[in-house]
């Protein structure tokens, strides 16, 4: 006769998460983006040249 070995407690597998996603805060929230400058405190000069860099040729 064979004796089956003693069973050992296993790990309780981990718990399934049914919360929304896209409640957490990501870092794609919080880092500054592509193109992205620091904002002048109400300089329109600056407004003005950010604008003019980045309007798409065929609108000049």
């Amino acid at each position: 006769m064979s004796t089956a070995p003693a069973s050992e407690p296993r790990e309780p597998k981990p718990a399934l998460i049914f919360d929304d996603p896209l409640d957490q805060q990501s870092s794609d929230d919080t880092d500054g983006g592509w193109g992205e400058r620091p904002r002048a405190n109400g300089d329109s000069a600056a407004d003005l040249k950010r604008f003019l860099d980045e309007k798409p040729p065929h609108h000049i």
